[in-house]
């Protein structure tokens, strides 16, 4: 028996060992069947894990992916927001169709989105931010594709505090042309997305809540007060605009930004 699966049977809290199992799952592009630990039920349990994980990952952080916690949850968790790193390695610019590589037996979904890169002079010790303050930290908008991912096929289904725990279901980003007048075009542009032929989703900026700006103050926020604040060229992931869809290997997908560009692709099977 591992130290993550002795912590499951004795009820305790294992931290390190849920972070270990997870990133030598990804490390190895293998599934992992069960959660490898005791459920977190707290957004603080779950960062706690995600923090160790951090440290055992061999890359730097370029980047942090947000997502959405449903409304019914938001009181309980304290949150309206959770977000996870995106890594060097899993930062690929857009050069014709893409390949998405998916682990077996794990959770691999598509998510257009929106991404933002930070300008210069963001305080690092500042802890609230207005949208207006959070506005004026972005430098450009990118049209580009989330990949959720992780080891573990349940971990939507076990909801936030688990999603946090593992990087925030994230396994990458591909990064598209920018907006030219991102200002005007960020809450206009439409954006559908289609997976083997069929529509699946379809959005805009104002599909999330309080829009994908709302994503950048929450970030800023949220991490200055865990001491990684955003620094000048930092990418922000800000949420799924036409949805979480779920894919596999085999199949092939389209995210079209209407007038802006459209993103083509197809996944394949992970491999170490």
């Amino acid at each position: 028996m591992n130290a993550s699966s002795a912590a499951a049977v004795n009820g305790a809290q294992d931290p390190a060992a849920t972070a270990e199992a997870f990133v030598s799952a990804r490390l190895a592009a293998r599934a992992t069947p069960d959660y490898p630990g005791v459920l977190p039920t707290s957004m603080d349990e779950g960062y706690a894990v995600q923090e160790i994980a951090i440290g055992l990952y061999p890359d730097q952080i370029i980047g942090w992916k947000v997502g959405g916690i449903a409304p019914a949850r938001q009181a309980e968790l304290g949150a309206h927001r959770l977000a996870g790193p995106i890594f060097a390695r899993n930062n690929w610019p857009i050069e014709g169709d893409v390949v998405v590589k998916a682990i077996e037996g794990g959770f691999t979904a598509i998510e257009a989105e929106f991404l933002i890169r930070i300008g210069e002079g963001v305080d690092p010790a500042k802890t609230e931010w207005t949208i207006e303050e959070a506005t004026a930290a972005v430098d450009a908008v990118f049209i580009g594709l989330e990949i959720a991912g992780s080891p573990l096929s349940a971990i939507n289904d076990l909801g936030p505090p688990i999603v946090a725990s593992d990087f925030g279901n994230n396994a990458g980003i591909f990064v598209g042309p920018a907006l030219t007048d991102w200002r005007a075009q960020l809450p206009a542009v439409q954006v559908e997305s289609t997976i083997d032929g069929v529509s699946v989703g379809t959005g805009g900026s104002p599909s999330l809540e309080g829009g994908a700006l709302e994503s950048v103050r929450f970030l800023l926020g949220h991490l200055a007060r865990r001491g990684r604040p955003l620094t000048a060229g930092m990418l922000v992931s800000s949420g799924a605009v036409t949805g979480v869809h779920r894919i596999h290997a085999g199949s092939d997908f389209i995210c079209d930004f209407k007038g802006v560009g459209i993103i083509k692709g197809t996944v394949v099977k992970a491999e170490a």
